[in-house]
């Protein structure tokens, strides 16, 4: 049985434990060292990949300090007994001498369509030498075109109970396929893909525990497909094949309605494949059954509409019942059989094959959607005789599961919203024209349980119309939906404000996650705005694990750039938005640059680097004068507002000059394409873009800088802030900028935040590499407008879209946005509890650990699972005492920075630092003494 996370340490604690006093110190080093959480492109045992080279991970484990890989030992095959009997028919990699254990190319045979490929690591360190791993596994996809036997099928009409307008009102797509198979089945494997979105069955079973797949993309460019095996679900004989097609992002919500800027894909369609293996001995050796115009189709269903705005309507009493089992055989004697006769799908149309969505044909490569949590509701509250209100108690994205009793013919009416007026009633202004409304048909007679498959809402009311009796919070559940990703981070403080912050941006995250990031998941939009998730990005990888998630992202980005250069604002694009901005497109080379510091991943520098040079050579030509960037749309959205009922400032104080943003934002991203060109090894690009940055940074500080008050064009904060933190202030006037920042926060602002989007994304982390961590504290800790605190203080749950969401028009006051998160949860980790990357040695592989142990703050517990395993920091202050403990993943090490007066004043486990293995003494600077240490975990005491 494969070991689990929890497993191999417990399994590592019994193995260090007492009794290895008995063991000699080669067993010792040997069983003190073990590996754990293997992974294939960063993702445990995936079927179907499409990369041909994929990369291996793993993580090592050990009681003992300072452990470093020096090599290691890869053996991949093509059975798990080869493997077993340690025979890499594919690959033996023999011993490698390399600290690397993340992002490892594999090296071996060429790997062909649907092989299956079982491998395992052993690795050698400075402390011995680790068992070999517990086996991991990988399958390959369909890698060619000419795989693809199945062809794509589907009906481009509507019915008459559909409706093709404004308002779409779409019913899912049934389709059925019988086949006899004979026995001796080895191993059968569906390849799928459903648009806009599937559920796939095999005899009544439903494959698969993923919703809402697969992940959306800009379908005239690319498709996702899943894989599955389904060897389980066929044991021979006769065989249903089954699949329900909604619409999904596919036939757009809002069809017939400003075709110049809603992109819609047209009919639902659908690709499968299921290819199936004999054993050795069976006639047939391998079948191929695909999706053709031999399969039946009906609309006529149970889901008569599905509208990711709208909602779901389901008719009970329209059921397909049987619709995907498998017809059934009766023995007659030991040497015949009598075949019953099965579903009757006389009724039901032919499938047409229908033209391809032109997207080349790609693995789903990031983590499906599932129903991750459940959650029951706090509250049902009677409104009148028919209309109760039902308070989840947390605003969340996913969809309710209701039982319910009644007659046939009841209809249960389920609209969802975030908030709720003075009077009870549910407030939807601020949902546009999204209906946000399920419908459900009872079939009368027992308990009926129901949910919707393909809609989601973001919501924590619920009005329920029409229900039979009296509903009971044990009636429903919510299901949370969003995109399967490991939670990564924990974080506490003594400031049980600062937590409630923290736990309201978790939940919007994940709200926003749905094989894309989106800005809202409630309204008329849940589109992926490209700022929304620039920094966000960042501070959502110290939660989730979206490496996968966001390297799809930046696919979705170049797959939206135009053959002249240009880039949305929305990716995929969705919505006809290309405003030629930089703030917006600059998220393409933000999100790459933080998959590689916090995950090492190369890869989406390699791919994208030719197109981010290409829209910045487009800019450049298009709206450069005098090495000043021209154009802007969108300045420093969202700053907060004068008047607490606008959505945008006034006051030209305020705001910030959009051409200074634009000029700044397009020098630090020269900053990081110095940096993408030095890890692809090109050194006339780094020295391009280095002569490039010159000339604007002279132009800037010329165009925008006074150095008699120096102050950048108005001084608002982010005026000043951009060109401190992206180093474009003279040194000599640095000191004096900053006093702006400072004088403008804490006089013109009393303390509060006065940034937008733009600003919010640096904000924090200035301040503190500034000295202030005093001021980044007061405004996480205020609770008045404007801050975050004033959002929780007004009952929120999540993030607002504004500043003023309680009171700002309704036009623009989602309750459940990430937008101004900036930087905050960068700042909780990397500055308060010091987990930061050295962007030097990315992925963690080293660590620069400098907390922030900022007045007021009595402690802070923060752990984060890196790719190169745990680390963990915890800090506390008693008097004039500092405790801190400390845990570095094996095959990493840390800069330590411990708040001290001098060194002589830091103990690790009561030991002066000098006589403690693994620790060594740099120097002291600025109130801290500086340290490097191995991995392993430390408890430090200093003096502050």
């Amino acid at each position: 049985m494969k070991l689990t996370k929890i497993a191999y340490p417990l399994l590592l604690l019994l193995l260090t434990g007492s009794s290895m006093s008995l063991f000699s110190f080669r067993e010792k080093a040997t069983v003190a060292i073990a590996l754990q959480n293997l992974r294939c492109e960063m993702l445990v045992d995936p079927l179907g990949i499409d990369a041909v080279n994929p990369r291996l991970s793993w993580e090592i484990i050990s009681g003992e300090r300072n452990v470093q890989q020096t090599g290691y030992h890869i053996m991949v095959a093509s059975s798990p007994e080869k493997l077993a009997a340690n025979a890499g028919d594919l690959w033996d990699s023999g011993t490698i001498k390399s600290g690397q254990s993340v992002q490892v190319d594999y090296a071996g045979k060429t790997l062909n369509s649907r092989m299956a490929c079982f491998w395992k690591v052993q690795v050698t360190t400075n402390k011995g030498e680790s068992k070999w791993s517990e086996p991991a596994k990988w399958s390959m996809g369909l890698l060619k075109p000419s795989d693809w036997k199945a062809k794509w099928i589907g009906l481009d009409k509507s019915f008459a109970w559909d409706s093709v307008s404004k308002f779409s009102r779409l019913s899912a797509r049934y389709f059925r396929k019988e086949v006899e198979l004979p026995g001796g089945i080895k191993r059968a494997t569906v390849y799928i893909s459903g648009l806009g979105l599937y559920e796939l069955y095999i005899n009544g079973k439903r494959i698969g525990d993923q919703v809402m797949a697969p992940s959306p993309t800009d379908f005239t460019k690319s498709v996702k497909y899943n894989t599955y095996d389904v060897t389980e679900n066929l044991t021979g004989g006769f065989a249903t094949v089954g699949v329900v097609l909604g619409n999904g992002r596919f036939f757009t919500m809002r069809q017939n309605y400003k075709p110049q800027k809603i992109k819609t894909f047209g009919y639902p369609k659908m690709l499968l494949q299921m290819d199936i293996e004999y054993n050795n001995g069976t006639p047939t050796k391998h079948m191929t059954i695909g999706s053709d115009d031999n399969w039946k189709v009906t609309a006529d269903g149970p889901i008569r509409t599905n509208n990711e705005y709208d909602g779901e309507e389901y008719d009970a009493n329209k059921e397909l019942t049987g619709w995907a089992d498998a017809r059934k055989t009766k023995i007659t004697s030991p040497h015949s059989r009598v075949v019953l006769p099965g579903y009757d799908e006389a009724k039901w149309l032919k499938a047409e094959l229908v033209q391809a969505p032109g997207g080349k044909l790609v693995a789903q490569m990031n983590e499906k959607i599932r129903v991750t949590e459940i959650i029951k509701p706090k509250a049902i509250t009677k409104l009148n005789a028919t209309t109760y209100v039902m308070d989840m108690g947390q605003n969340m994205a996913g969809w309710l599961k209701m039982r319910v009793k009644g007659t046939k013919g009841q209809k249960v009416q389920l609209r969802f919203a975030e908030t709720t007026k003075s009077d009870g009633e549910l407030y939807v202004a601020n949902l546009r024209d999204a209906k946000a409304t399920d419908v459900y048909t009872l079939k009368g007679g027992e308990t009926e349980v129901w949910h919707p498959i393909f809609v989601y809402h973001g919501f924590r009311y619920v009005e329920i119309v029409g229900y039979p009796g009296v509903p009971t919070v044990d009636d429903f559940e919510g299901q949370v939906v969003n995109d399967d990703l490991e939670n990564v981070g924990r974080f506490e403080t003594s400031n049980t404000l600062i937590n409630k912050i923290y736990r309201n941006a978790y939940w919007g995250i994940r709200a926003n996650y749905k094989g894309m990031p989106l800005d809202c998941p409630q309204r008329n939009e849940r589109m992926p705005w490209l700022a929304d998730h620039a920094t966000g990005s960042y501070s959502e990888s110290f939660v989730f694990d979206n490496a996968k998630l966001y390297a799809k992202w930046v696919d979705d980005i170049e797959e939206s750039q135009k053959p002249e250069g240009g880039l949305p604002d929305v990716a995929p694009a969705y919505w006809n938005y290309y405003s030629d901005d930089v703030t917006w497109p600059a998220t393409y080379l933000i999100v790459a640059d933080m998959l590689y510091t916090q995950y090492g991943d190369t890869k989406p520098i390699a791919k994208h680097y030719d197109s981010m040079k290409k829209w910045l050579g487009y800019m450049q030509t298009k709206y450069m004068t005098n090495y000043i960037v021209t154009k802007d749309k969108y300045g420093d959205w969202c700053v907060p507002p004068e008047s607490p009922t606008l959505i945008h400032s006034k006051d030209t104080l305020r705001t910030t000059d959009g051409h200074l943003i634009a000029t700044a934002y397009y020098y630090r991203l020269l900053t990081l394409m110095q940096r993408f060109a030095q890890v692809l090894n090109k050194p006339e690009d780094v020295k391009s873009y280095a002569a490039l940055s010159a000339n604007i940074k002279t132009a800037f500080n010329k165009e925008f800088f006074n150095s008699q008050t120096n102050r950048y064009s108005n001084n608002s904060v982010t005026s000043n802030l951009l060109p401190m933190y992206f180093d474009m202030v003279p040194q000599a006037n640095r000191k004096a900028v900053f006093k702006n920042i400072e004088d403008k926060i804490l006089i013109d602002n009393t303390g509060h935040i006065s940034t937008g989007v733009i600003g919010t994304q640096w904000l924090m982390r200035s301040l503190t590499d500034n000295g202030r961590t005093d001021i980044a504290y007061h405004i996480v800790s205020n609770t008045d407008y404007p801050s975050w605190g004033y959002m929780v203080n007004k009952g929120a749950t999540t993030f607002w879209e504004l500043w003023n969401g309680d009171t700002a028009s309704p036009q623009m006051n989602s309750q459940n946005h990430v937008m101004l998160l900036g930087d905050l949860l960068v700042w909780f980790y990397e500055d308060l509890a010091g987990i930061k990357a050295n962007p030097l040695k990315p992925a963690f592989k080293q660590l620069i650990m400098k907390p922030e142990p900022a007045n007021g703050l009595d402690y802070v517990k923060a752990s984060y699972h890196s790719i190169h395993g745990m680390i963990k920091s915890n800090w506390k202050k008693e008097g004039k005492s500092f405790n801190w403990n400390i845990t570095i993943p094996a095959n990493s090490s840390a800069i330590v920075y411990v708040p001290a007066t001098s060194v002589s004043d830091v103990l690790e486990s009561g030991k002066s630092i000098s006589a403690v293995e693994g620790v060594k003494f740099l120097r002291m600077e600025k109130g801290r003494a500086v340290l490097e240490v191995g991995s392993g975990s430390y408890e430090f005491k200093s003096v502050l």
